[in-house]
């Protein structure tokens, strides 16, 4: 089947991401989305175990969230939010609050979480600025963690194993670390803060998985264990859940897993249900309050054209409201349940390093993978859409998925893998 016109005219002139342009095979033509489908225009369907970087989580075009989105395109699509606000966006807020632990209490919206985290890291520096605390302008983060591609989130992804290495000496040196999970790393940690504590304004984590590190897990236990140590050295906690939030770890915030409430949080991805670009940054009320001044300058000068978009705050809302009126951390624990199931064969594979399980998410570690490509098309063949990268191949679909849609996509991985060594091919 030709590719349409669209496609033959547009892919000249598309620069798409994470790719090697000269040799990245040609993308998929995709036409239509339902439920964790998609469809090609040559006429295949994919089953989703990726929900779409992660933030499908109701599904695709889900009738609740498409009839909020329509009924909002209706009347207001977009407003500035500089001396304006909207009902969508104050809604959204106050129900945010409301669902989060402790204060965190002052929503400021972006449109990606890039950003989201580099006004959180904004944040915290003029945090430490407008209360005269100089010198502390530092951000702490960990080795395995993956924050944005924005150029001040670079600085705290893993400098080394992740995929920013390159700018490694242009961009402002931060401090990154071991994750404090054993007594050797604990102690190092430990060490660290004595040492550098004064020059440090926050902590920042992905809490229980950092996600496009390699789907690292650590325990509530390491949470709770940065919150005493922010404590004590009168530091703030910056939790990354741009990933783990909204029921992707098996509780609606992974916070709420360790009993900790951080200084400020980072949400995106399936705030809206996968429907609209959109971000916010929470902070506690101590936060804000360190910006209420009769100075102007002690403003927190940012404000994204787009930020707020009434479209996208509808969609978060109507998100939220199938949250609320659904069992989705049930659909959650249903997954968790099936995939440890069904992904434990793996563990027999030549290759397989490991396979772990949390949540709706399921990651099977290989040795070596030396050609992602290569595997991404073996797996379309098999009818699933699951993209490999790093080491690892993984699963984090849509928490509606159907239970043989899901066995379909564990199915895939364990014959895809399994064929691959037989047949003596490198991964």
């Amino acid at each position: 089947m030709s590719a349409p016109d669209w496609y033959e005219a547009g892919l000249p002139h598309i620069w798409l991401p994470y790719s090697q342009m000269k040799t990245a095979p040609a993308p998929l033509a995709a036409s239509a989305t339902h439920g964790s489908r998609i469809t090609l225009t040559d006429g295949r369907e994919l089953i989703d175990g990726v929900a779409a970087w992660w933030t499908a989580c109701h599904g695709y075009n889900h009738p609740h969230i498409r009839a909020h989105a329509e009924a909002q395109l209706a009347t207001m699509p977009h407003v500035m939010f500089g001396g304006m606000v909207h009902e969508p966006a104050l809604r959204l807020a106050s129900r945010l609050s409301a669902m989060l632990p402790g204060d965190l209490e002052r929503v400021f919206y972006t449109d990606s979480g890039s950003v989201a985290v580099e006004v959180a890291m904004k944040m915290a520096i003029q945090y430490r600025i407008n209360r005269g605390e100089s010198g502390r302008v530092k951000m702490l983060a960990f080795r395995g963690g993956y924050h944005g591609d924005t150029l001040a989130t670079m600085a705290i992804c893993d400098p080394e194993e992740g995929m920013h290495h390159l700018f490694a000496g242009v961009m402002p040196a931060q401090h990154v670390v071991d994750l404090p999970r054993d007594e050797a790393s604990t102690a190092a940690f430990e060490a660290f803060l004595t040492t550098h504590a004064h020059e440090i304004t926050a902590i920042i984590v992905e809490p229980l998985v950092q996600g496009a590190g390699g789907m690292l897990f650590h325990s509530p236990a390491v949470l709770r264990k940065l919150r005493e140590s922010a404590d004590r050295h009168g530091l703030l906690l910056i939790l990354d859940e741009i990933f783990t939030g909204f029921g992707r770890t098996g509780s609606m915030f992974a916070c709420q897993q360790a009993g900790i409430v951080p200084d400020i949080i980072t949400l995106s991805k399936a705030l809206t249900g996968g429907t609209m670009a959109l971000a916010a940054t929470v902070a506690r009320r101590h936060v804000y309050e360190a910006f209420l001044s009769d100075n102007p300058e002690h403003a927190l000068m940012h404000g994204p054209t787009f930020m707020a978009n009434p479209l996208a705050c509808a969609c978060a809302n109507a998100s939220l409201d199938l949250f609320e009126s659904t069992p989705r951390l049930e659909q959650v624990a249903a997954i968790e349940n099936a995939l440890r199931e069904q992904l434990e064969p793996c563990r027999a594979l030549p290759g397989v390093k490991d396979v772990r399980v949390m949540g709706a998410i399921g990651v099977v570690e290989m040795d070596k993978i030396n050609d992602p490509a290569a595997l991404r098309t073996r797996f379309i063949s098999e009818g699933v859409w699951i993209r490999p990268f790093r080491n690892i191949v993984y699963l984090t679909p849509a928490f509606t998925i159907q239970p043989d849609e899901l066995r379909s996509l564990t199915r895939a991985i364990e014959h895809v893998l399994a064929t691959d060594n037989a047949n003596g091919n490198e991964r």
